[in-house]
């Protein structure tokens, strides 16, 4: 989903509500949806700006689908008409040879009305967008796409878990990872004030939720954990300031605080976040939010890397799987993006 300005959403009654009619076709194992899965046919588009799109990169990832799906990464900065390639010599996806993500939703759908968003699943043959439903793609991943999961691969989605990971994922969703959103586009005082205060309620909630548990649902990492993460991650670097959800930093809240840099220090999370596109994405498109389109040069991140002491609370990351392996080499982040990364491998 692009989390680009106020065009992904409307508003009623001054309150942002965001667009949630996407391409809802599916890639199913039996092809019975139309679409089947079939390892190199499909590339997944991502930016890693983009919470939303964050979320495909870390399942994508912990599940080792690296070989099966091949990633595009857009750059943090768009216009008003697309996603662009502009991080791929040339300025072109190498696999789709497209300069913008609106050239594929245009090849399935001419004069496409709705929203270019990330992450989109694009059918290489055809160069058409297949889906950009950011909520199943990354659910699909974890069953659909089964038979290509690496050796030791986490179940995030475990089927004696999932209502519990459906409740919780309902309000994180609905007043944490789009409260930001809901407070930062308000369009009236009071409209932000009811969207900064179930946003703290939230995460209160959460912070006394995790105080006796090491993950959200279970006693290992599971799709609610990587849902969240992606707020938490862009919290105290964008939308604290920048979204006027400024209570209280994350780094305030010791629970959340500890379990957001749990997660980050596992393989699959923080390697794949890239501080210097979000702040780019956040600060320089929104410029309704900040006109000048400065980005800031804080906050400093090294204190990621610090100590969390969450393994005292038990539980194990991967379950009975395994950590996945380093990040190819064209889909690394480097360690100017991402200091704390450095600062731990030193």
């Amino acid at each position: 989903m692009s989390d680009n300005d106020a065009s992904a959403g409307s508003y009623i009654e001054d309150e942002f509500n965001r667009d949630t009619n996407y391409i809802d076709d599916r890639i199913t194992a039996d092809g019975s949806s139309g679409w089947k899965v079939e390892p190199g046919r499909y590339r997944l588009i991502v930016a890693r700006a983009c919470p939303w799109a964050n979320r495909a990169i870390i399942v994508r990832r912990l599940l080792g689908l690296e070989d099966a799906l091949s990633m595009g990464i857009a750059g943090p900065v768009h216009d008003a008409r697309s996603w662009t390639f502009d991080k791929d010599p040339g300025g072109l996806d190498p696999a789709l040879g497209i300069p913008r993500l609106k050239d594929a939703f245009e090849a399935r759908f001419p004069g496409y009305p709705r929203g270019i968003t990330v992450p989109a699943i694009v059918d290489i043959p055809s160069g058409g967008v297949v889906t950009n439903d950011f909520k199943q793609i990354t659910l699909d991943l974890s069953t659909e796409w089964s038979a290509f999961h690496r050796e030791g691969a986490p179940q995030l989605y475990p089927e004696h878990l999932r209502d519990e990971i459906h409740e919780v994922e309902g309000r994180v969703y609905r007043d944490v990872n789009n409260g930001v959103y809901k407070a930062g586009f308000a369009g009236t005082v009071p409209a932000y004030e009811k969207a900064y205060r179930e946003l703290f309620d939230a995460l209160d909630w959460l912070e006394e939720r995790l105080a006796s548990q090491r993950y959200l649902v279970g006693d290992t990492i599971t799709e609610a954990d990587v849902r969240l993460f992606t707020t938490l991650a862009r919290f105290d670097t964008v939308y604290h300031n920048h979204f006027k959800c400024n209570r209280n930093k994350l780094a305030e809240s010791p629970v959340l605080w500890a379990y957001a840099r749990d997660l980050f220090q596992t393989p699959g999370f923080g390697d794949t976040t890239d501080f210097v596109d979000i702040k780019r994405h956040y600060y320089e498109v929104h410029t309704d939010i900040n006109p000048t389109g400065i980005v800031p040069l804080g906050p400093d991140l090294s204190n990621w890397a610090t100590p969390h002491g969450r393994e005292q609370l038990g539980g194990r990351p991967f379950g009975d799987g395994t950590p996945p392996g380093p990040p190819p080499e064209g889909e690394r982040v480097t360690p100017d993006r991402n200091p704390p990364l450095a600062a731990l491998r030193d």
